[in-house]
């Protein structure tokens, strides 16, 4: 925001300048989608490694093992929500759980995948935060297991891929910070938006409005929110 309080806006120009202006982002896109698209490939190619999978977590429906937890399907996604203690929860967990869509969960399992939601926060207080929110992700418990810190995650987040052969788990990727930000629907839509995501991080002209980005590790009162992972920049 400009030191006189007014909000910037882009400068405006023809229809024609618009249009050069914009093919030749758009340039710059494409470019930046196909360097993605090289790193997919290199993922695709990532090798695995054998992964523990007696771990026991609590969920409404009992005990569960990591193998419990594939549900069948022969691929699992686990995130890691971050344990701040009672009644503290992470923005950035917050915000990329509130992104995720209702029928993501099924649409993935469509795929065999099976997609949950682990936290050290004991089982009580993942129900109530899920209740409070209107959360439908499926969850359970790593309280009381070395999973997190097993995961890498430690006292962080984290999003973990497993494939399973039989009884055999593997782990086969994993990513934290902004490695999954892009996954976060609005955040996306941020990005394409003319400020931003509004954080004083970012490149933008003089003008724009922009605020700090949530520190880490932080603790959330109810009604905060943060629209990303920009202190990992």
């Amino acid at each position: 925001m400009a030191a006189n309080g007014h909000i910037g806006k882009p400068d405006i120009v023809t229809v024609k300048e618009w249009q050069k202006a914009r093919e030749e982002l758009q340039a710059a896109e494409k470019e930046a989608t196909r360097l993605l698209d090289t790193v997919a490939a290199r993922r695709r190619r990532l090798p695995m490694a054998p992964f523990d999978s007696s771990y026991t977590f609590q969920s409404h429906e009992g005990a569960k093992t990591l193998l419990d937890l594939f549900g069948g399907r022969n691929e699992l996604i686990v995130y890691q929500f971050m344990d701040n203690g009672p009644e503290n929860y992470c923005p950035g967990c917050t915000w990329y759980t509130n992104n995720i869509p209702e029928h993501a969960p099924q649409m993935l399992a469509d795929k065999g995948i099976t997609y949950v939601t682990s936290s050290n926060m004991r089982l009580a207080q993942i129900e109530a935060y899920w209740k409070k929110l209107g959360w439908t992700i499926p969850y359970v418990s790593s309280h009381g297991t070395s999973f997190a810190r097993d995961i890498g995650a430690g006292g962080g987040f984290m999003l973990t891929f497993f494939l399973r052969d039989g009884d055999d788990v593997y782990r086969t990727y994993n990513t934290t910070s902004r490695g999954y930000e892009k996954l976060a629907f609005v955040t996306g839509l941020l990005d394409m938006s003319a400020y931003g995501r509004r954080e004083d991080w970012e490149d933008s002209p003089d003008g724009w409005p922009q605020g700090p980005t949530y520190l880490m590790p932080t603790s959330m009162e109810p009604g905060q929110v943060s629209t990303g992972f920009g202190t990992f920049r």
